[in-house]
């Protein structure tokens, strides 16, 4: 696989792992079992900012997602999803490459909610729309798209909460031959500490195997974010990650977002 071909597949990988469409509870990667309510919506919109460094080369991506939720009953939500991916590197033969990547519609469901142990149980199903071939070469997206599935546990406590997800898909290619397809796993954890009425604190950590012929890769990552919320309805979001695999990929970035809540 050359130098460029490892880039653009390691930056469109990045971006399916680490911007997902629907932050419920962003900026964490780790997502929990909150659904708006019937009639109700939510706007987010985030910029992150990652750097990759690859094999001695360095690259960097930012991202703009955009994610729109309507509740279509109490327990069941819709989204769409898009972004604007803006790419760096030396290896890709030009200063930058910046466009739309995969467009995004996921459902999420929670299906099991108990008052008394404060435990509740949701599923989550995402599905990413292909990006036209140019696109998938400069490593926007993917030509196929991705879907993803993800089984998530939230069990409210004393100080706050604890998330549990455990989440597997697929990042489909056109370009099988340089880009063969990649089977995910992810398990994550995050416990969340209510500070007071307008703070919260979050440690967000987790391990992903990547599978794609007859290689396999395991990326950790550990994410210390925080979530401002001025009122009932708008949510200011910050994060800091650091992600580190077995073949010497490091990646650490940025992110912040907004979430609108109305009706």
């Amino acid at each position: 696989m050359s130098s460029k071909t490892r880039i653009c597949w390691a930056a469109a990988l990045l971006l399916t792992m680490s911007v997902p469409s629907s932050w419920a509870f962003q900026p964490l990667v780790t997502d929990d079992t909150g659904t708006q309510g019937q009639g109700q919506n939510q706007l987010e919109f985030a910029f992150s900012d990652d750097r990759i460094e690859q094999s001695g080369v360095l690259s960097s991506s930012r991202v703009l997602p955009l994610t729109y939720t309507r509740g279509l009953s109490e327990t069941l939500d819709i989204w769409l999803g898009v972004n604007h991916t803006h790419l760096n590197s030396d290896a890709l033969g030009t200063e930058f490459i910046s466009g739309n990547g995969n467009p995004s519609v996921g459902l999420k469901w929670r299906f099991h909610e108990n008052e008394t142990s404060k435990t509740s149980l949701a599923m989550k199903a995402e599905l990413g729309l292909p990006v036209n071939p140019d696109r998938e070469a400069a490593g926007l997206g993917n030509g196929r798209g991705y879907y993803m599935l993800t089984a998530i546990l939230m069990q409210e406590t004393s100080f706050g909460a604890i998330l549990v997800n455990l989440a597997s898909g697929q990042v489909r290619y056109s370009d099988t031959l340089d880009n063969p397809d990649v089977t995910l796993l992810r398990a994550s954890l995050a416990p969340v500490w209510q500070v007071n009425d307008q703070w919260k604190l979050a440690l967000d950590m987790g391990n992903t195997r990547e599978s794609a012929s007859n290689m396999q890769t395991f990326t950790r990552f550990i994410e210390i974010g925080a979530i401002y919320s001025p009122d009932k309805d708008l949510d200011i979001a910050f994060g800091f990650i650091n992600r580190r695999d077995d073949s010497s990929t490091s990646n650490t970035g940025i992110t912040c977002g907004i979430t609108w809540r109305f009706r």
